[in-house]
């Protein structure tokens, strides 16, 4: 049986270019979002894409596996500020996620940059988003302290 399952759903009308869609949250019941071709490939205007939600999922996992590691190792995160940068672009034509980038900007007393860099690789290579982009997505990480 499987930890967890989560739900979204989304309801598109019309054409690619033309059209819209209205994204909700089923599970947590967040939305509805709107999205459009335009919000995705040109400018967001208040509206959501894909590429936004894999960054937050991916922001959001990164942050609680690398709070976990390094609590793990014994040093207590007091803040983690994680942002992702998921990049969209046309390889060969088509379109493709190509890149996931995270930054990390951590507050954690009694660690030096060093092993906060290795403690941030770390996470990125145990957290789930990671693993499920994993050799289709270059993923970088970029971890500095406060």
């Amino acid at each position: 049986m499987p930890v967890a399952e989560r739900v979204a759903s989304v309801t598109w009308n019309g054409d690619l270019m033309n059209g819209s869609g209205t994204l909700t949250l089923k599970s947590s019941g967040g939305g509805p979002f709107p999205v459009t071709w335009a919000a995705r490939a040109e400018a967001p205007a208040g509206k959501t894409s894909p590429e936004e939600l894999i960054a937050a999922a991916h922001a959001t996992c990164f942050s609680m596996a690398f709070a976990n590691g390094l609590a793990s190792d014994g040093h207590q995160p007091q803040k983690l500020d994680v942002t992702a940068t998921c990049v969209l672009d046309r390889v060969d034509g088509k379109l493709r996620i190509v890149a996931v980038r995270l930054h990390v900007l951590g507050r954690v007393p009694g660690i030096d940059a060093a092993a906060f860099r290795t403690a941030a690789e770390a996470a990125r290579d145990a957290c789930p988003v990671s693993n499920a982009l994993k050799d289709n997505v270059e993923i970088t990480v970029e971890a500095r302290l406060d």
